[in-house]
């Protein structure tokens, strides 16, 4: 007899980090900690405008990033991880160790 599979703390993390960029941005707001929101897009090559805003709006729904917002004239935006974001970096960070190992192979 098999052990029942318990799917839902996976699925629930996927439903997270899942989208095209999301991992992108965390990946540039972990290295370079506050990004802007063109220094972001200019980041993320092929990144249409309503994507990143979507992917944005998310992942700060999900408390993964914070956006701060300065009140001035034009406005500025800056992203940063937050607490809960910046908890996924050793994930990422076993990515690209992965990812350097196997590149080439």
């Amino acid at each position: 007899m098999s052990e029942e599979v318990n799917i839902r703390p996976f699925a629930y993390a996927m439903s997270i980090i899942d989208g095209k960029w999301k991992m992108h941005i965390l990946f540039w707001l972990w290295k370079k900690q506050v990004l802007r929101y063109s220094e972001l897009k200019r980041s993320l090559d092929g990144v249409t405008h309503k994507m990143l805003s979507s992917q944005l709006k998310e992942l700060e729904r999900d408390k993964l990033i914070i956006r701060k917002e300065y009140p001035q004239v034009p406005p500025k935006v800056e992203y940063s991880l937050s607490k809960r974001g910046l908890t996924l970096m050793p994930v990422l960070q076993l990515l690209c160790k992965w990812g350097t190992a196997h590149m080439n192979d």
